[in-house]
């Protein structure tokens, strides 16, 4: 069924999306989605699709809320990564985000009905178990780098690893 859900509501359009690393010391909070990959799973940074007319800040400091529970504060643009395996293609920005305050807890996609949700579990993850989990599981930006951290440093725009079409 997710499959099916994600292709519906998500696939054949370009998505805007803005993503935000939450560190608490080095952990890095995570949403684990049911998904496309050989798991069942898919870990990735709260995050969410741009509305018309909401600044990418806006949208950040909503998605965050709604995935997680926590209330942010928008630090910093990281840099950019475009995802592209039809149908699915995403422009994706990354902001540094500071948690101040809210309550940590699984939240859902508002996109999606009640039989559909696809947010399994919100957590912060050590460098070690995110290093466990590397592979299709996990945001192609995790797999980049040693420790979670590093992401924080990084700059540009990355495509890498997209299935596009022939």
């Amino acid at each position: 069924m997710p499959r099916d859900v994600i292709k519906r509501i998500y696939g054949d359009r370009l998505r805007v999306r803005v993503c935000g690393l939450c560190f608490y010391e080095e952990a890095l909070l995570l949403v684990r989605h049911k998904a496309l990959t050989h798991k069942g799973y898919f870990f990735s940074p709260p995050g969410g699709g741009m509305e018309f007319g909401e600044s990418a800040e806006n949208c950040l400091i909503r998605e965050f809320y709604e995935e997680t529970g926590l209330r942010i504060k928008v630090k910093r643009f990281l840099f950019t990564h475009e995802f592209l395996s039809p149908p699915l293609h995403a422009i994706e920005l990354f902001f540094a985000v500071e948690d101040i305050g809210g309550a940590l807890k699984t939240g859902f996609d508002p996109e999606m009905c009640i039989q559909e949700q696809i947010i399994e579990e919100v957590k912060y993850m050590s460098p070690s178990s995110i290093k466990e989990e590397k592979g299709d599981q996990m945001h192609r930006m995790l797999n980049l780098v040693e420790q979670p951290l590093e992401l924080l440093n990084m700059q540009g725009y990355f495509k890498f690893d997209n299935k596009t079409l022939k």
